[in-house]
């Protein structure tokens, strides 16, 4: 009776332990560059609050912001392994796990505005970029906006000639490499969170990055100059594990596709507000001055940077930036 009723007892306390086991929530860790104040850092949180509230708490986001977990040449790595479990770095930084035709969205001048912007990502380029991953174990999940960039350095940058010389940092992408060299600069890898005292210290002369990145982590501080040029655009694939994705249960993955969908939804519709405050904010600030390209102007940098689409085939593939060309209407 006694042995039966510890073995009753022990059967209980294991039942109890399986299910204390089987409540312990999802852990999802959400690794990323930039501050929270940026529309990535806002779509993290977005995510996070979403998908918590979606999966009734069984799933939850540890959000990391600012590379407090991992800097931009760690994450992938860090992805693959295990690690975290969610990135959202710019599309720049596929290359080196072997899938370059990323880059070729940061092609010069290839969207023609925002609206131009999403009907690339939105349609067949966008989704046959993201299933490119597949084979590296990555699931894209979406594309967050975060707008055009700007240029910045301690002169005024308003013809290609007045690039000549300059150390510009770049995020690593080989399409921002080609075009900054065909400018006459010389570009510089570092990570984001290096720039603004490489700036400061004058290690690089310039930058290129959209408005909200500027004001958030304070480059305009630091630099002089800054054009609105809206050369190169910048976003942000969403990717996931594969292997951590797909073992989720068929339930739970559901509800996260749909928080997703809706940070997505949310971060792309903050963005351009958030760059034209930032743009206000930095022109309050005095401490720079803001450059707008006229026609001419616009047009030297086109025409300049017009061998750029033909040197990156060599790098990204020719069929996708055909197809890049096309949908923008360029002839190349």
């Amino acid at each position: 009776m006694k042995r039966r009723a510890a073995l009753s007892t022990m059967g209980a306390l294991a039942l109890a332990g399986h299910r204390a086991f089987a409540q312990q929530p999802i852990v999802i860790k959400f690794s990323h560059v930039v501050t929270d104040d940026t529309p990535k850092g806002k779509g993290a949180l977005k995510f996070r609050e979403l998908a918590e509230k979606y999966t009734g708490g069984r799933v939850k986001v540890e959000v990391y912001p600012n590379s407090t977990l991992y800097k931009d040449k760690e994450e992938l790595d860090a992805l693959q392994t295990g690690s975290v479990q969610m990135l959202a770095p710019s599309t720049a930084k596929f290359r080196p796990i072997g899938v370059p035709e990323f880059e070729a969205m940061d092609l010069p001048f290839v969207f023609n505005g925002e609206e131009g912007y999403y009907k690339t990502v939105q349609g067949p380029i966008g989704s046959g970029l993201l299933k490119r991953l597949e084979a590296k174990g990555i699931t894209g999940l979406a594309y967050w906006d975060n707008g055009f960039h700007m240029v910045s350095a301690n002169r005024p940058l308003l013809m290609p000639a007045d690039f000549q010389g300059l150390k510009v940092r770049i995020s690593g992408s080989k399409i921002a490499d080609l075009y900054f060299r065909k400018l006459g600069a010389l570009p510089q890898i570092m990570a984001f969170s290096e720039v603004y005292h490489a700036l400061q210290t004058g290690v690089v002369d310039g930058c290129e990055n959209t408005p909200s990145n500027y004001w958030t982590q304070k480059f305009h501080e630091v630099q002089k100059h800054i054009t609105v040029s809206n050369h190169a655009h910048l976003q942000y694939a969403v990717i996931t594990n594969s292997k951590f994705w797909n073992g989720l249960p068929a339930d739970v993955r559901g509800q996260l596709t749909k928080a997703m969908a809706e940070a997505t939804q949310y971060t792309n519709s903050i963005a351009k507000q958030e760059n034209v405050d930032a743009l206000e904010k930095i022109k309050a600030s005095g401490k720079t001055t803001l450059h707008y390209l006229d026609p001419q102007q616009r047009t030297a940098w086109v025409a300049a940077l017009k061998p750029v689409y033909h040197e990156a085939e060599a790098r990204v593939g020719k069929q996708v930036v055909d197809d890049l060309l096309k949908s923008a209407g360029i002839v190349a």
